[in-house]
């Protein structure tokens, strides 16, 4: 992998992190059920991702989907269960145990990535991604009451994460367009027999839009293309970043000032992650062959 593909792969991945964290900002301005907040977001993400990818692929657009094979339907189909079980796990447990077992995930990940990619992760990328779950640890909060299927839910939605970064880094050739897109159609439709999509004013119609095209479309996309280019556990550490950006836009939209703990939690996260995309960078410097 260059030197060049990474640093796209943690620009992607990143800014996916940044349009899942508006989730909080999107919700709090849409007064409806979560069942039918996930429903229109999930369609409108799915037409703002095939809009793109036909206005790029034209009359190729067709053939990409045929071509999406067995992992492309692979990556949406789990994709949409983890969506189910992200769902689920917020109506039976706290959002604090959500938080702190998706911070998990960078671990899941490596352990899956080691045992079907033999993909070992480097100690600076364990040592962060310790750091990043202590900082979401302190941010939630770990007194907090849940209960045992809620957190099994939250459980299987960070296996789902961790198997999509698996999926995409190692098929590389899945069309990663018709794949997010297929993704963001499957959460949508799964969705809506659970709530009340027909019962929505043209002003919340408008915001879901707004929560599909920039949450599930933005969000899915960038993610699904910058995961072929990382190690998994990088994907997963970045990832991490959602937690204390999303308490960010809801302090800047609603001037709802985030707790201490909040703001240090934070704060580790964004030091861990920060640090270990330096110092990777520093050592992939290092080892670059040089020009002849």
């Amino acid at each position: 992998m260059s030197t060049t593909e990474y640093r796209l792969g943690l620009v992607l991945v990143t800014a996916s992190a940044v349009a899942w964290s508006t989730a909080g900002f999107f919700t709090r301005l849409i007064p409806l059920d979560s069942w039918t907040m996930l429903a229109w977001r999930g369609i409108f993400g799915a037409i703002g991702i095939a809009v793109v990818f036909i206005a790029m692929q034209r009359r190729d657009a067709w053939r990409s989907v045929k071509n999406m094979g067995r992992p492309g339907w692979l990556f949406a189909i789990v994709s949409a269960i983890g969506m189910v079980f992200f769902i689920t796990s917020l109506r039976h447990t706290t959002v604090a145990h959500v938080a702190v077992t998706y911070a998990t995930v960078p671990f899941i990940g490596a352990a899956l990535g080691w045992l079907v990619m033999r993909e070992r992760p480097s100690k600076n990328a364990i040592f962060a991604g310790l750091a990043a779950l202590a900082g979401v640890a302190l941010m939630v909060g770990l007194g907090a009451d849940g209960s045992l299927f809620g957190d099994l839910m939250a459980l299987g939605m960070t296996f789902c994460l961790a198997a999509m970064m698996v999926i995409a880094r190692q098929f590389h050739n899945i069309p990663t367009m018709p794949a997010a897109c297929l993704s963001a159609l499957l959460s949508g439709l799964v969705c809506w027999p659970f709530g009340e999509p027909f019962a929505v004013s043209g002003q919340d119609l408008f915001v879901l839009m707004l929560f599909g095209l920039v949450n599930s479309a933005a969000g899915l996309a960038l993610f699904t293309l910058g995961a072929r280019m990382l190690p998994v556990i990088e994907t997963a550490l970045i990832g991490s970043l959602d937690a204390p950006l999303a308490p960010l836009w809801v302090w800047l939209a609603f001037n709802e000032i985030p707790s201490i703990s909040t703001l240090a939690g934070g704060l580790i996260v964004f030091s861990a992650v920060g640090l270990h995309i330096l110092v990777e960078a520093r050592r992939k410097e290092a080892v670059a062959p040089l020009p002849d």
